[in-house]
């Protein structure tokens, strides 16, 4: 937090002027990526909207609250024909008119409470909500995982490249010297034009590559702050050296289980769900209960300076249980709950599969992380050995007693000795997190 603070702070006092850097070690970036990285603030976001439906949710079951009113001019009221002789037996059957039951001026208000009292559907569904909950959590939960492995792998990816560049500027530099030296040399007469020429072609090969690895450097660094949440623009300097990386083999504890992973404890709250809807499905045989009371007042005039006078407004309420039950769905009820059979038995196979699959990965990775160990321990030999035959290469025909093209041959070795080395370092620290990923202890 303390180093967010401090980026704030540098960005409102270098407005208009360069901003200046800031240092970040791995455990600094990883922080620094879980508080600003896009991709986390959506699935935080997504949280917060669960939130929000449990409480929706929730809110189902509380007292409903209701004011309605009203104020209608019905300018053609509602006519109809009824048979007087129903109200007047002296009249002969079928003497009919014409009545309006209504009058033009009307208006209401009423007051309302509902409250559910039983529902199976509501408890099964404010489970659901919260278990949908715990679900975006989980959401959140992998996106932090998957920052975590991105933001290490681009952090030592950047460290490799730049290690990469400063050695081969150093190469760059070493053969410049030797090319001025047996340029000296040919001034003098002791070689030929065409030792010097091959050294510059091989000059000019470093000078195109060093160039290609300067760009490829920068933008690693730039993936680096875009999977932080960082701006662009803002320069960092990188604490950590490749010297102190940590490469030990992770220890595979009897402890481990499956619900680590959190992508197979998705499956079981998935696997929740299912079960809960299918709950639903079988207590909407159940009747639902809900209990209402009603208050409120009406009038209606034929003078619309008459609609706000007290004495023509009357009072009416009611006060009562309502019930509902479904006798005959057309078995649709029955056909969702084999529905629901069907999707729980999916995810029991989608658990065995993913159980086999994290036993498969995290054997690859353990296999891959000894496999670079291995590699890295020789590469770093034959690093070792390159350097000593250059200089004695180099030694041997400054002196007169070996040939150019065996510099550049021990030079070209060099090289590739260099770059196999960070090559397999870089694949032995890749391999290291993955394999932490796969044991869920990123």
């Amino acid at each position: 937090m303390n180093k967010i603070l401090a980026i704030f702070l540098l960005g409102i006092g270098t407005l208009g002027a360069a901003q200046e850097r800031v240092e970040f070690s791995i455990i600094e970036s990883i922080e620094y990526a879980l508080e600003n990285a896009e991709t986390l603030k959506i699935t935080k976001l997504e949280q917060d909207l669960s939130n929000a439906v449990v409480a929706e949710t929730r809110g189902i079951g509380l007292p409903q609250v209701n004011l309605n009113g009203g104020l209608n001019y019905n300018y053609a009221v509602q006519t109809s024909l009824v048979d007087f002789s129903n109200f007047d037996p002296t009249l002969p059957k079928g003497t009919e008119g014409e009545i309006a039951f209504g009058l033009p001026y009307d208006a209401n208000w009423a007051f309302s409470v509902n409250q559910l009292l039983f529902d199976g559907s509501y408890f099964v569904a404010l489970k659901a909500a919260n278990t949908y909950r715990e679900l975006s959590e989980k959401d959140h939960q992998k996106s932090k995982i998957d920052i975590v492995e991105s933001v290490s792998k681009s952090y030592y990816t950047v460290l490799v490249n730049r290690e990469r560049l400063a050695l081969l500027q150093k190469n760059y530099q070493r053969l410049d010297s030797l090319v001025r030296e047996t340029s000296i040399m040919y001034d003098n007469g002791f070689v030929e034009k065409i030792d010097v020429d091959r050294l510059r072609v091989t000059l000019n090969n470093i000078k195109v590559e060093r160039d290609r690895l300067t760009s490829l450097s920068d933008f690693s660094e730039k993936l680096l702050k875009f999977q932080m949440g960082m701006p662009l623009e803002q320069e960092i300097v990188l604490t950590e050296s490749l010297d102190n990386v940590d490469l030990t083999i992770p220890v595979i504890t009897s402890d481990f289980t499956y619900t680590n992973r959190v992508e197979f404890s998705k499956v079981e709250t998935n696997q929740s769900l299912v079960v809960l809807d299918m709950k639903n499905n079988k207590v909407g045989r159940l009747p639902k209960v809900y209990a209402g009371f009603n208050y409120g007042f009406n009038t209606g005039t034929t003078d619309a300076s008459n609609i706000f006078k007290t004495d023509r407004w009357f009072n009416f309420g009611t006060l009562g249980l309502t019930a509902s039950h479904s006798i005959f769905d057309g078995l649709m009820r029955e056909s969702k709950i084999q529905q629901n059979k069907i999707q729980f038995e999916q995810l029991e196979f989608q658990k065995t599969f993913l159980r086999k699959s994290i036993d498969l990965e995290i054997a690859q990775s353990n296999i891959n992380l000894n496999s670079s160990l291995q590699g890295l321990e020789v590469q770093d030999e034959n690093r070792a050995l390159a350097e000593e035959i250059y200089g004695i290469t180099k030694r041997k025909f400054q002196e007169g007693v070996g040939s150019n093209l065996e510099v550049l041959e021990a030079d070209s070795s060099l090289k590739e000795a260099q770059t196999n080395y960070y090559q397999a370092l870089y694949d032995a620290i890749i391999a290291k997190i993955d394999l932490q990923k796969a044991l869920g202890r990123l």
